[in-house]
């Protein structure tokens, strides 16, 4: 396999033992690749200077990627044996700055590179023998030993792509420029830039799991939209028209930069593009092992809060609504350019995957359609944070790759750069990183007024609102039927025969009772809550159908979790619910007219649920039901004691909340047959569960 021109494997079809070998090819070329890279390297000294001090040094990244193929086939139960376990922790875990001021001064003893090489040696022996003898059956799969290495080659990659940034930043006089890192010396001047129309229409982005191609669990799911026509720029930004930026004073004028990106220069103290050297009276651009003249038709390279002050000067200066594409946006108008993806070339389209050079080239020699570098040549800022498809699930050896970055804070990067090898340059690639964070990227800027779709759904991760995600739409536990999905079966099974217009569900948490309740056949269903964070995902979920959780497992460790109304049959009858935030003591007078009112485990979290017992007759038609449940959980924390229905002693005897509430509501309802014990389960973590019984209580409006 051609070093230069390494492309990702289909896993479903053809024949095993040729996809073996095709495997076994690829992975070597990787390793050779990835080992060629740091041949750049000029001494043992390279190996350990941080090139950036918010990463760590090289040596990391060389024993990095080889310990990772031991790490995640052992959690998938490949292999049972460690090479090395203190390498496979010592070099298990990078660095993803939490901030670009957050610099981690932890020291390590990093081994020599010499010793990281006999390691590597041995990695790639073992995975030379797992590839050559493991069962392999096509599909390749996600649940497949060859995933696992897939994803090890992949990452791999990635790798090769993030070690040449941080090579590019070491002291020119620790690298060297060798043959296979050729770089372009074709340079000039850039032609001018102009938008040009991109029609709008339909894009639909993520991968079914049949897709033939490995893919990052980031890239499954489905997510559908309508974009707006709008312009785009014919060609990246080149050095030239971002010199323009610079010369107008542009890193010294707040008014361009985000709060984010002030704080950002301020520290940095930047005055221009990174790898720009400025001399006595000319430019110089830093490649990844040579400095060369500025050419001024490559694309610039910059972070995203360079990318975004510049659109910000551009739109000032222009009048027009310049900023960065959205990821749907760069989509549409890759797809209008038609161009085939990875691995159907017959050469790359582009300045990708290593095909042409080992750097950046002018903008304006890849074409497609009309529009020029829609991939390769440097990777393109969105103004998109990272966000989940619908249907997106964590794949289990690698839980950690894409849900930390679902945080509004790493902003995806489309179209791959020159170095963007295997699967980092097919079309459905989702690399997201933190906004101040330098890879090979640059921008293309678009002139648009649609307004910016941020979807901040991020996994819920406050521990009260994750158990109720759980307890309302999650599975089952110990055998224990869920708990708003009974009540409703029994209010439903009550009110058989009687009038179901519009029912009220009365502390209603994330609202599952008043799903049921509508797909039982009520017209109407208003969904009551008095906390904003269950109020806030009950809606979410009316309005999305769907929702996502982490739940804790065992200490810092969790567990992501999707829940949808579809899966529950529930999705149809969603248009028939409402949900409100409200307090059930105080409810204004518009929710009225109520056939049916459920209560759920409320009164004793209300502070009067006297006064709520005493007034809610107001709010039911004739003869229509109130529907009690409760354990009876009196704390004075919620309710003063004076207002307890129950739980105390009255004249050194019990008083019992059954007898409290019949004596409260005995002038306006009749009960209605026995109590009935209906119990339920919240998961606390993977080995604490609360399991309560609440006592239902049926009652008719008189």
């Amino acid at each position: 396999m051609d070093l230069r021109n390494t492309c990702t494997i289909n896993l479903s079809d053809g024949d095993p033992e040729q996809k073996r070998s095709d495997i076994l090819d690829y992975f070597h070329a990787t390793f050779d690749l990835d080992e060629k890279l740091y041949e750049t390297l000029r001494s043992e000294e390279a190996f350990h200077l941080r090139a950036d001090r918010l990463r760590h040094p090289l040596i990391f990244y060389f024993g990095h990627t080889a310990t990772f193929y031991i790490n995640k086939l052992i959690i998938a139960k490949v292999i049972d044996t460690r090479i090395n376990p203190g390498f496979e922790s010592m070099f298990a875990v990078g660095v993803d700055e939490m901030s670009w001021d957050d610099l981690n001064e932890t020291h390590y003893d990093w081994p020599t590179s010499q010793q990281v090489k006999e390691y590597r040696d041995q990695v790639r022996t073992m995975i030379d023998g797992l590839i050559k003898t493991l069962p392999l059956t096509l599909p390749i799969t996600w649940e497949s030993p060859f995933w696992g290495i897939m994803m090890g080659i992949e990452h791999q990659h990635i790798h090769l792509e993030t070690s040449s940034v941080l090579i590019r930043q070491l002291p020119i006089n620790q690298v060297q420029q060798l043959p296979l890192w050729k770089i372009c010396t074709d340079a000039g001047e850039p032609p001018a830039n102009r938008l040009m129309n991109v029609p709008g229409g339909p894009v639909t982005l993520g991968k079914a799991k049949d897709h033939p191609l490995y893919g990052w669990d980031n890239e499954y799911g489905v997510h559908s939209a309508t974009v707006q026509s709008y312009k785009a720029a014919e060609y990246l930004t080149s050095n030239r028209e971002f010199l323009e930026f610079v010369e107008d004073g542009g890193y010294f004028e707040p008014k361009w930069w985000t709060e984010e990106g002030w704080q950002w220069r301020e520290f940095k103290q930047a005055e221009f593009p990174l790898f720009w050297i400025r001399t006595d009276n000319s430019w110089k651009l830093r490649t990844m092992a040579s400095e060369i003249e500025l050419p001024w038709n490559w694309p610039v390279e910059v972070n995203y809060l360079e990318a975004k002050a510049f659109c910000n000067w551009k739109a000032s200066r222009t009048g027009l609504p310049i900023r960065l594409p959205s990821e749907d946006e760069w989509h549409r108008l890759r797809d209008i350019c038609a161009i085939p993806d990875q691995p159907e070339w017959d050469k790359a389209p582009g300045n990708i995957n290593l095909y042409w050079w080992a750097s950046s080239c002018p903008v304006d020699r890849f074409k497609s359609g009309t529009f020029y570098d829609v991939i390769g040549n440097v990777w393109q800022w969105t103004e998109t944070p990272i966000y989940p498809f619908h249907g997106f699930e964590i794949h289990p050896w690698y839980d950690d790759f894409s849900t930390p970055t679902f945080d509004t804070r790493h902003n995806l990067i489309k179209g791959g750069s020159w170095i963007s090898t295997g699967n980092e340059s097919t079309k459905d690639a989702r690399y997201a990183f933190r906004r101040h964070f330098f890879q090979h990227a640059g921008f293309r800027y678009v002139e648009s007024a649609a307004p910016l779709v941020i979807h901040s759904d991020q996994y819920e991760s406050d521990a009260l609102s994750a158990q109720y995600c759980d307890s309302h739409y999650g599975p089952e536990h110990f055998g224990v039927a869920n708990f708003p999905a009974t009540c409703a079966a029994i209010c439903l099974e009550l009110m058989q025969g009687r009038a179901m217009g519009h029912a009220l569900d009365l502390g209603c948490a994330l609202g599952r009772s008043s799903f049921e309740l509508a797909r039982g056949g009520f017209e109407q269903v208003t969904g009551l809550d008095f906390s904003t964070r269950f109020f806030r995902l009950a809606a979410r979920m009316q309005e999305e159908g769907y929702l996502r959780y982490a739940l804790p497992e065992e200490g810092e460790v969790v567990s992501f979790h999707e829940i949808s109304l579809a899966e529950l049959g529930l999705d149809t009858t969603r248009n028939r619910v409402q949900f409100f935030q409200g307090d059930a003591c105080n409810l204004p007078e518009k929710f009225s007219g109520y056939d049916l009112v459920l209560a759920a485990n409320l009164i004793d979290r209300l502070y009067s649920p006297r006064k709520f017992l005493s007034t809610i007759h107001e709010r039911i038609n004739p003869g229509g039901l109130l529907v009690l449940t409760s354990p009876y959980t009196w704390l004075e924390e919620y309710t003063k004691k004076e207002e307890w229905l129950g739980g105390y002693r009255k004249a050194g005897e019990p008083a019992w909340s059954l007898d409290g509430l019949k004596a409260v509501l005995q002038d306006t309802f009749e009960m209605l047959g026995e109590p009935r014990d209906v119990p339920f389960v919240i998961r606390e973590t993977r080995r604490k569960f609360q399991h309560t019984v609440a006592e239902l209580t049926v009652w008719r409006l008189k």
